[in-house]
């Protein structure tokens, strides 16, 4: 399979998405998967595509953990982060199974709720700690592996704990580091012969993310800690509507 210059989404608009993405991702702990994944899957198929995308996501993830490493919630990655790499390990697995436009339609829906808990203040009332957590993080890791987006699922749940902004942030890249980690294995293994053939989008997607991670990074700290929870409602109501989207075409 070879990327031509008749391709619907060229390698300079990837990029251009990749930078998006990866500023985004700085800015709120996800995005460039979410991004990423359904821009490429107009190339190639949606399985591929996730498998592609890892390689961005995860040197991009990389980078941003490394510029935040000093803001970790330990105790949070410990609990619901390593729950949520297991999880996520489980339902990369289980994709290429299980995975449906009727389940990633009910998880946007789920998405959407938890945005709308979040503009309601309902969501203020519900806080994880203990066997909680690690039930939260093994449910997120598991659902994002199945439907591909763990991102905005991982910080779903991860807005269950009272943390800083610089605290979410750099904690929901960590724990997607350790996602990574675990999945990438599984990606090259099945799908490592065809991602061979894409080293060109590879590489222009890691240019764009890299650029991306670094201006976001920038932003995160002009941004209110009390517009923090609100900036993330509406990208997860936004991401959760794609996905619906998505699942009804």
């Amino acid at each position: 399979m070879r990327v031509t210059s008749g391709d619907p989404v060229s390698d300079t608009a990837l990029a251009l998405i990749a930078a998006v993405a990866g500023g985004m991702a700085s800015v709120t702990g996800f995005g460039i998967g979410s991004l990423l994944t359904p821009a490429l899957s107009v190339r190639v198929p949606l399985k591929l595509a996730v498998a592609i995308v890892s390689v961005p996501h995860f040197i991009g993830t990389a980078v941003r953990f490394w510029m935040l490493r000093g803001h970790v919630n330990r105790s949070v990655l410990l609990t619901f982060g390593l729950a949520s790499a297991a999880g996520g390990l489980t339902g990369a697995l289980l994709h290429t199974r299980l995975a449906s436009p009727v389940l990633s339609g009910v998880f946007g829906a789920l998405l959407l709720f938890v945005a709308v808990t979040q503009f309601t203040g309902a969501a203020d009332r519900m806080r994880f700690s203990g066997a909680v957590a690690m039930v939260a993080g093994a449910l997120s890791g598991l659902l994002g592996g199945l439907v591909g987006n763990q991102g905005g699922i991982r910080s779903a749940g991860l807005l269950g704990f009272e943390m800083p902004k610089e605290t979410f942030v750099a904690t929901a890249t960590a724990i997607g580091l350790m996602v990574d980690a675990a999945r990438m294995p599984v990606y090259l293994a099945a799908e490592g012969r065809q991602m061979s053939q894409f080293g060109a989008p590879i590489f222009a997607m890691i240019l764009g993310v890299l650029f991306g991670t670094i201006a976001g990074a920038r932003a995160l700290r002009r941004v209110p800690q009390r517009w923090f929870r609100t900036i993330i409602a509406i990208v997860l109501a936004a991401l959760g509507i794609a996905m619906i989207v998505q699942a009804m075409q």
